[in-house]
């Protein structure tokens, strides 16, 4: 089932005194952009990325837990030592610009808390923390599947705006194959008319050489392989749609090879009409090519 890269979902749980809340969001990304925010609990951070890194293949992916004492308190609280060694550093570097002559803005605590080591994220309660992490970690594989859900879910629109211009595409290339062809029929027509030009232009241009000229003109303005191309591309298309996994790439380069064809079949069709449904063939497949940058 096709997947989009983009989606959401939450999960609560409680226990131990704690009650906690899981949030995964994506949008697009070229390959698999992992950002985890997560309280220091022992050996939490690599289960929760190998975890992602097995059911997730492409998107940049925020994961956040927020941790609630039971008595309302949220996770994290300050680290005096960190927020001493925070301030002192901005002082360091406030009098470093001084001497250079450069005048900094006021710092403010919004600037100085997401500093290294200002807020403590460890968990300090004298809870198991092995079942802790366990149950933290059965609520984030439900927010999991929820979050894969959201984006096949979203991915199922997707395949259908595809497959609609995938539909499209096939009817614009027929439409191109009968003008192709009608064109064919009157070629000859067209050569011996050429041809007669020419030689009243030119009495004294050989006619065999002529006629040889014009033939190859014919065979480089041909566009039956274009053609047969896009076809060709329409089924492995929806056979993409159709396959199980990640497809986000392999359609990508798909939609370039229709826009070459596209762009080839423009260029050689010497034909107002062919042009202009090669010109829509082109902006169907770049609406197709949209479609496909949301596709894990």
């Amino acid at each position: 089932m096709l997947r989009s890269m983009t989606g959401f979902s939450a999960q609560k749980g409680s226990g131990y005194g704690v009650d906690w809340i899981w949030e995964i969001r994506a949008v697009n990304g070229k390959g698999l952009d992992l950002r985890l925010r997560l309280p220091e609990i022992e050996g939490l951070e690599p289960a929760v990325r190998s975890l992602a890194q097995k059911g997730l293949a492409r998107g940049n992916v925020s994961i956040n837990l927020r941790l609630n004492r039971e008595d309302g308190t949220e996770f994290p609280t300050v680290n005096p030592t960190g927020l001493a060694a925070a301030l002192q550093a901005l002082a360091d570097v406030e009098q470093a610009a001084a001497q250079n002559g450069v005048t900094l803005a006021p710092s403010r605590a919004v600037d100085i808390i997401p500093m290294r080591g200002v807020l403590d994220h460890s968990v300090k309660d004298k809870q198991d923390v092995s079942e802790l992490r366990k149950g933290i970690l059965n609520d984030f594989e439900a927010a999991l599947s929820a979050f894969q859900l959201s984006r096949e879910s979203e991915g199922a629109e997707i395949s259908k705006v595809i497959d609609r211009q995938l539909q499209m595409i096939d009817q614009l290339t027929a439409r191109a194959t009968t003008l192709a062809q009608g064109r064919k029929a009157t070629w000859a027509k067209t050569l011996s008319t050429a041809l007669a030009r020419i030689v009243e232009a030119a009495p004294a241009a050989d006619p065999a050489r002529v006629t040889q000229e014009l033939a190859l003109l014919a065979i480089k303005s041909d566009i039956t392989e274009e053609l047969d191309r896009l076809h060709a591309h329409v089924r492995s298309g929806l056979t993409l749609l159709d396959t199980s996994g990640p497809i986000g790439r392999k359609f990508e380069f798909l939609t370039q090879e229709f826009m070459r064809e596209a762009n080839t079949l423009c260029s050689k069709s010497g034909d107002a009409d062919l042009t202009a449904i090669g010109l829509e063939l082109k902006h169907v497949i770049d609406q197709m090519r949209e479609q496909i940058q949301n596709v894990e």
